[in-house]
């Protein structure tokens, strides 16, 4: 089973909310939202396959995703809100539409069901550029990550999935790599989850155009829509309190 981190209450009378993060990150990442999200309800965040603590497999596709996912739902009793972010919102999106039973209410962040052009192999050059040899502390890495990356965001993202001690990467690149068309892309599925469904995004992100929403609509027909002001793709980021805000909101008013 996938790695996850235990936040909050077992015993609450609010659903558990599941938190899947998105490409190269971890359930770490989402520590702070999963503790402000985690007073009156239970949040698990998990490590995906080939990320984090998670085992690696020679695959990673949304199919794989979404199994995994309906595994953890599985063990902690079945049926759970589900907020995923960018390959994780994908993850998050296969299973509610393949396994609608496991999801209660679905948060897309800022990622629609369509396929995109973010190609993402050139951090992966980046990473695998890094002379793990000559890093003994995070910084080590950062600096050398700012040779060729400029993005102070991004080097900081990119080094928490950096095992220092054991100079690794938590991240299974080269699988990650040879599968980055499938993670651009979205399977074809026909069936529908008629379960509430968010999509919350950043205003400053292209990730959910209008012309997204008949697909959207199409495979969710509950779906609604909110953005956050100021924020970009990496809006739980950029703006957690304003994201943590907007996800409680809708929590309540969608609760049946």
């Amino acid at each position: 089973m996938l790695n996850v981190i235990d936040h909050g209450p077992a015993d609450t009378n609010e659903p558990p909310l599941l938190i899947v993060h998105g490409l190269f990150g971890s359930g770490r990442n989402w520590g702070a939202i999963a503790k402000r999200l985690s007073p009156n309800r239970r949040v698990i965040a998990v490590d995906q396959r080939n990320h984090g603590n998670s085992p690696w497999f020679d695959s990673h596709t949304y199919e794989d995703m979404a199994a995994d996912l309906a595994e953890v739902i599985t063990h902690f009793g079945g049926r759970m809100d589900v907020c995923g972010h960018s390959m994780g919102g994908k993850a998050s999106m296969v299973l509610a539409l393949t396994r609608p039973e496991l999801v209660n209410r679905l948060i897309a962040a800022d990622i629609a069901p369509v396929p995109y052009s973010h190609d993402q192999n050139q951090n992966i050059e980046i990473m695998r550029s890094v002379d793990l040899s000559k890093v003994t502390k995070r910084s080590d890495a950062t600096a050398q990550l700012a040779q060729r990356l400029d993005d102070t965001t991004l080097q900081s993202f990119f080094t928490q999935s950096l095992d220092v001690k054991e100079k690794r990467w938590r991240l299974n690149l080269d699988v990650l790599e040879r599968d980055m068309p499938k993670i651009l892309d979205f399977p074809e599925i026909k069936s529908q989850f008629t379960g509430p469904t968010l999509f919350l995004s950043g205003a400053n992100s292209d990730y959910v155009r209008p012309e997204y929403r008949p697909t959207i609509r199409e495979k969710f027909p509950k779906a609604r829509f909110a953005k956050i002001t100021g924020a970009g793709h990496w809006l739980h980021a950029e703006k957690p309190r304003e994201f943590v805000a907007s996800v409680e909101a809708w929590l309540s008013h969608s609760a049946s």
